[in-house]
């Protein structure tokens, strides 16, 4: 019997690398059965697929298993794009049914805000990789996929087909501001946001 829960948020899981944990991370997901599930950047490592990754059978049941998620529970699936997935500015914002593509969010519960974004536009180091050229070719892979599998499920409940490129159409990509300072310039925006909290991935490591 499934766990019944209202959050689940994942963060810098690298699909593409052969360090992912995407195996764990699916077994993981089989427990629960969630409202909304937030998948914090870094989900695919674009960097490493556009040198040396390798795309698995595994990383694609991944994202089986959150289009399940989807169909079955009506789970809301939150991608807010990180470094490593940067290719994902070139469609941002995108919304289509309950998958939404974005850069950050604002989450409440139990009457507190919470800003989630994955953490990199805090981090002086990260804003040094400027020269690494945008990797439109992987996010215009992944999108044909997703084009597919989607399309697929509308296909089996008798819906007509619904085209990912029109959504995309003339969407450009906005600037990304670097702060020094990261936890600092953290709590910072937190508070600009006018949030309790904030929550990020990115440093791989708990605050």
């Amino acid at each position: 019997m499934k766990i019944e829960c209202k959050t689940i948020i994942v963060s810098d899981v690298h699909l593409g690398t052969k360090g992912s944990k995407s195996k764990e991370l699916v077994r993981f997901l089989k427990q629960y059965r969630c409202k909304n599930l937030i998948l914090n950047g870094d989900i695919i490592d674009g960097w490493q697929l556009r040198k040396s990754g390798k795309w698995k059978r595994k990383h694609t049941r991944f994202f089986t298993k959150i289009l399940k998620m989807i169909e079955e529970d009506g789970t809301k699936i939150t991608y807010l794009r990180g470094n490593h997935d940067d290719f994902l500015d070139q469609v941002l914002p995108f919304t289509v049914g309950n998958l939404e593509i974005a850069r950050d969010m604002i989450y409440e519960s139990k009457d507190r805000k919470y800003y989630i974004v994955h953490g990199d536009v805090f981090d002086s180091i990260t804003s040094q990789f400027k020269w690494i050229a945008k990797l439109g070719d992987i996010g215009y892979t992944f999108l044909l996929w997703l084009n597919r599998q989607y399309n697929f499920r509308r296909m089996k409940k008798g819906l007509p087909y619904f085209s990912l490129s029109q959504k995309i159409k003339g969407k450009v990509k906005k600037a990304v501001k670097y702060i020094d300072d990261f936890e600092t310039q953290l709590a910072s925006m937190a508070k600009y946001k006018n949030c309790e909290g904030i929550i990020c991935g990115h440093i791989h490591q708990p605050a």
